[in-house]
């Protein structure tokens, strides 16, 4: 009975630090699509065209790929935990930057910090988190990233939406001395203090301090994390055995025959891109306007949005009960089957659209609203977590940092195509455009049936 509890609460020691490491990950999600409730906002206030607010919305993630591809580097070199207190830095200060802009190319600059520390958040809470998370619960621990990310996007819509209804249903309305879309954009400046408060409380990474040379430290938050019953001195020699016979990761690392890189960092960066190739990012950077586009109100519109964001999170709360017991792969492959089927109905949904600012007949107009609803639903318990979770753990221990970063950099580049190409597909052809992402939803079914290897139970030790 004794052993029962103490293992409860050794586990529940480590779900804490796990959940204080992905307030990271609600950052990344609340603070990347906080733009959807301000884009109205912005555009009126700054009097700018579609050409000028994709470009703010679309150059944060310029910043993200920037902040994954260094970040890797960042974290073996400072520390886990000390680049997350930087991330949290980062955050404050751009949140307050974007609050306060005289001009849109000052919010371009401040979006561009923010983007940069949602970069790194990318990188360092997966990677922290596969380090610290026992094998046996490393899948479920792995989806609190992606947990962390959807609670942040449904949390900056219910934001957005009650700062809405506060300043009268209207983003440009006054609300103590400021527009109602700047709160938007100050309020994650609130989250990003939690996070460098909990950055600060949690310990290092145990293969982190390994590699710095401080073992004894390292002993210690092994048995934190692991429990006391763990045989410490097999453990250590694991890993240091390792980062013996391998140096610190380096961008040239990863350099190999296949196109210049290792084959695995390939198949890391193209798993990458898919889950933003299917355009899952339109609907939390542009639902608002897209529903507003086919007659729906500005308050309807940010209220539909969080709807679309609860949605998000069951999906995740599925997939974090599945990812252990069925594997990556199954989850996967189920995933891309059903957005494949949802966003071909969205296609076909949009294609009877009566022209610009025109409202979709029945029954188009609630069969679009119910396909793009169950494309989030489809993503969530397979795509939107499996990647984070995969991202954590396929890679051989020496390259893992440096590689993770480099998929991460790669998902942000291609998050920055669909997020600045959608507005000008859409006015072209909204049905092809969603045609367009069904076929990269079935190329991604076609891709993880031949390349990905399930990594369910694996030790980290034993990937390569």
């Amino acid at each position: 009975m004794a052993t029962r509890h103490t293992h409860q609460e050794h586990l529940g020691h480590v779900v804490f630090i796990t959940a204080a490491a992905a307030i990271g990950g609600f950052l990344f999600g609340y603070d990347s699509s906080v733009i959807n409730g301000a884009v109205t906002g912005i555009q009126r206030h700054f009097r700018v065209g579609a050409v000028e607010i994709g470009f703010v919305v679309a150059i944060a993630l310029l910043g993200s790929a920037l902040g994954a591809w260094v970040g890797g580097g960042l974290a073996d070199r400072w520390g886990r935990t000390r680049s997350m207190k930087v991330a949290a830095v980062l955050f404050t200060v751009s949140s307050i930057g974007q609050m306060l802009p005289f001009a849109i190319w000052d919010l371009a600059l401040w979006r561009v910090m923010a983007g940069f520390a949602i970069g790194m958040a990318s990188v360092l809470g997966p990677a922290y988190i596969a380090e610290v998370a026992p094998p046996a619960y490393r899948g479920r621990l792995g989806s609190f990233q992606q947990l962390a990310i959807v609670l942040g996007i449904a949390v900056s819509q219910l934001v957005n939406y009650l700062i809405a209804q506060l300043a009268g249903g209207k983003v440009n309305n006054h609300l103590w001395g400021l527009q109602a879309w700047q709160w938007m954009l100050g309020a994650c400046a609130v989250p990003a203090l939690l996070y460098l408060l909990f950055a600060s409380a949690i310990p290092e990474s145990p293969r982190y301090l390994i590699m710095s040379g401080r073992s004894r430290k390292a002993r210690e938050v092994l048995v934190e994390v692991e429990g006391e019953d763990v045989d410490l001195d097999t453990r250590i020699a694991e890993i240091q055995h390792v980062l013996r016979t391998e140096r610190v990761p380096g961008l040239k690392d990863l350099r190999g025959r296949a196109f210049g890189l290792l084959p695995i960092v390939w198949i890391g960066i193209i798993l990458s891109a898919f889950q933003q190739f299917v355009g899952i990012n339109v609907i939390f950077y542009y639902s608002s306007v897209l529903w507003q586009s086919v007659g729906i109100n500005q308050s309807n519109s940010l209220l539909i949005s969080f709807s679309s964001s609860i949605i998000n999170i069951i999906g995740t709360f599925i997939a974090i009960s599945l990812v252990d017991r069925i594997g990556r792969k199954p989850l996967l492959l189920i995933g891309s089957a059903g957005m494949t089927i949802a966003l071909g109905t969205a296609a076909w949904a949009f294609s009877a659209a009566t022209g610009a600012g025109g409202a979709l007949p029945s029954p188009q107009g609630p069969i679009a609203l119910v396909a793009a609803n169950v494309f989030v639903l489809f993503f969530a318990l397979s795509w939107g977590v499996v990647v984070w979770v995969l991202l954590g753990e396929m890679f051989p221990n020496r390259i893992r940092a440096a590689a993770l970063g480099v998929a991460a950099a790669a998902q942000w580049l291609a998050n920055w195509a669909i997020t600045v190409s959608f507005p000008a597909l859409s006015e072209w052809n909204l049905p092809l455009t969603y045609a367009m992402y069904a076929l990269f939803a079935l190329l991604s079914l076609l891709f993880v049936a031949k390349w990905i290897k399930e990594t369910k139970g694996r030790k980290l030790e034993d990937m390569g």
